[in-house]
């Protein structure tokens, strides 16, 4: 049987072709400086022309309204054609009238003329529309056109507005020098402004951004290189607190892979003695089922505990290694009755009734949800704490008291663990979970409590100090999850067990 041919997979389409966009800032700057400010000049072009020939058609009109004095001026209307045609000339019209009480009066020429119809431009009622266009539509007008101009009079009061009528070839060729003048000028400062933006904001922001950038690059590609260091200005504007909080960043990173490098390394070790340790540990379980077998009531009743510490010890001893080269094991949740996994840890954490005592008022059927070995750690971790601080005090005679309770909060379970010892050394707050550096007693790894809250967060909650002082410190643990209480019955039976 022959075996179906899949059909050859249609090409790709090629991309659209993008218009082409510089990629580095600077250039960009450059780019939209250079748009935007020729943008502002040619928003200047309008209003420039629609003036200047506003200004020259009422040029024309003051010219035409004196001419139109002299011919007043004769009361016996004795002016002839050629003297007539010479003040239009001299004006650069073709047609004045006056609008005299109501009644509209050709001037000159003292005779009507037949005329092409001409196009009207109103400078009496321009509103801000009509004026910016008037200049673009004489651009626009056909080849020998006339323009007919009402204007309000100067000289003669006794006229309502003065009308002309002229051709606008010379006001187009007056436009057209003037858009040239103008357009040049407009690029001219367009330029000259965006070139002093372009170097001032190159100076002030693009410079210091590309300073910054290589920085951030050096470093990423080697944190000891000393030149990838930021150098911080002394600006106090956002670049300054940016390159300050930079140079902040790198040396808390350098800090942080350095701590990570002793993690490492913390781990390497480990893993060379882990296959001897379990060895150990694995002897030491088989000499305690030796000693069950004694008989021996004393020892069968230290034996359980001696028990628990060694599988404990040979599971820490496997675990452990993990959490110099990454992170601790996923947590395996079930639920957990809470006052019997805290009366277990505080037996293996050396609280004793005669010493520093646990003191609760968490109902025995109380249950949360937690993987039970990596719940002892924690509980272990912070009531040993609790112990050694205590115990540590010279004016306490080695007594003392934690208070734990219970309270659920927004399908949150929050365990609080009050101490009355002498409080968590200011100098070892900043870094109390931060492995190495975190312990409060001389000798100490300060992995203890970096673990515990790594644990902690594995279950979904956290692990705080809320608050420390003289009189003792509160640490409240997070566990997700708000299980019911386990029924009375299971409890009694848990109880009963050997």
């Amino acid at each position: 049987m022959a075996e179906p041919v899949t059909p050859p997979a249609a090409p790709d389409k090629p991309p659209g072709r993008r218009l082409p966009w510089p990629g580095g800032l600077s250039a960009r700057l450059l780019l939209l400086t250079a748009l935007f400010v020729f943008l502002a000049g040619a928003c200047i072009l309008p209003p420039a022309l629609a003036d200047l020939e506003k200004q020259w058609l009422l040029d024309r009109v003051r010219a035409a309204e004196l001419a139109s004095t002299i011919a007043a001026a004769d009361p016996e209307r004795r002016v002839t054609d050629q003297v007539s045609q010479r003040l239009l000339d001299q004006a650069g019209v073709v047609i004045v009238a006056l609008q005299v009480d109501g009644a509209r009066r050709l001037v000159l020429p003292t005779e009507p003329r037949s005329i092409e119809q001409p196009y009207l431009v109103d400078l009496r009622r321009q509103n801000s529309g009509s004026w910016l266009a008037a200049p673009f539509f004489t651009l626009k007008s056909k080849p020998g056109s006339l323009v007919r101009v009402m204007a309000e009079p100067r000289f003669r009061q006794e006229a309502e507005f003065v009308e002309i009528v002229l051709p606008d070839a010379p006001l187009k060729a007056y436009l057209i020098s003037n858009f040239w003048r103008l357009a040049g000028v407009t690029l001219f400062a367009a330029g000259l402004a965006g070139g002093l933006i372009y170097l001032s904001l190159n100076f002030l922001l693009v410079r210091p951004m590309q300073r910054i950038t290589k920085a951030m690059e050096r470093f990423r590609a080697d944190p000891e290189d000393p030149e990838a260091r930021v150098v911080v200005s002394r600006r106090r504007d956002e670049i300054g607190r940016a390159e300050a909080e930079l140079d902040a960043m790198q040396t808390d990173l350098r800090t942080a892979l350095q701590a990570k490098a002793r993690l490492a390394a913390l781990g390497e070790a480990v893993a060379k003695i882990n296959h001897d340790l379990r060895n150990m540990l694995t002897s030491a379980q088989m000499a305690s089922d030796r000693l069950a077998a004694l008989g021996d009531p004393k020892v069968a009743q230290a034996l359980p505990r001696l028990e628990r510490a060694l599988d404990r010890a040979i599971t820490l001893a496997s675990d452990v290694m993990a959490y110099g080269k990454s992170k601790e094991p996923a947590p395996v949740s079930r639920t957990v009755a809470l006052r019997a996994a805290l009366e277990m840890a505080a037996e293996d954490s050396g609280l004793s009734p005669k010493g520093v005592a646990l003191e609760t008022v968490i109902d025995p059927r109380e249950l949360v949800i937690a993987d039970p070995d990596q719940l002892h750690r924690i509980l272990t971790n912070l009531l040993r704490n609790a112990r050694e601080a205590i115990e540590g005090a010279p004016d306490r005679g080695g007594k003392g008291r934690v208070f734990v309770e219970l309270r659920r909060v927004d399908g949150m379970s929050h365990l609080r663990l009050s101490d009355d010892g002498p409080g968590v050394p200011e100098r070892a707050r900043a870094n109390l979970f931060q492995p190495f550096v975190g312990s409060v007693r001389r000798g100490g790894t300060g992995l203890g409590l970096a673990i515990a809250r790594e644990l902690a967060q594995g279950h979904g909650g956290d692990l705080a100090l809320v608050e420390t002082g003289p009189g003792g410190s509160v640490f409240d643990l997070t566990l997700a999850g708000v299980p019911d209480p386990a029924p009375a019955e299971e409890t009694e039976a848990a109880k009963s067990k050997p």
